[in-house]
């Protein structure tokens, strides 16, 4: 019997980033899972990022993001080097700008692997480096009137 290492499954995809993508519209979740889809993938990991209704103790109302030109070619090089690491069979991320409320999609990403170890790795390592890396700033507006730009 053959090595399940030397199975195609196991290996990276030809060409595993299926979609990066810096939108002003509402995001999708099942854009990105149906994006992900492979039928060598053994685990799919997601991650969705929303708007929380507090930050440092006071109540956020709503916020707005923006970002560099640069930002949608940073977000591909960062999926680049993740799939350079794992054996990563699809990767998607989207990531919103524009005026957000309470509840909305900020950013969604996925990464599906043959097994669900490398799935949750590649999936933590694309959202936490696209959160350093991505020169996209937040500007939060909070209930007392006052506002902040994170990231800036």
């Amino acid at each position: 019997m053959a090595s399940t290492t030397d199975h195609p499954g196991e290996q990276p995809a030809q060409d595993p980033i299926k979609l990066t993508a810096i939108r002003d519209t509402a995001l999708s979740v099942d854009e990105i899972l149906r994006a992900v889809g492979d039928d060598a993938a053994g685990g799919t990991a997601l991650f969705v990022g929303t708007v929380r209704n507090h930050d440092g103790g006071a109540d956020v109302d709503e916020l707005g993001y923006s970002c560099h030109p640069s930002a949608e070619d940073e977000m591909r090089r960062i999926a680049e080097k993740v799939v350079a690491d794992f054996p990563v069979r699809a990767l998607a991320a989207a990531h919103r700008v524009g005026d957000l409320r309470v509840g909305d999609l900020a950013v969604v990403v996925a990464v599906s692997c043959a097994h669900r170890g490398e799935a949750f790795e590649a999936c933590r390592r694309l959202i936490d480096d696209i959160k350093h890396d991505v020169p996209i700033w937040k500007h939060q507006r909070f209930s007392d009137g006052t506002e902040e730009w994170v990231g800036v």
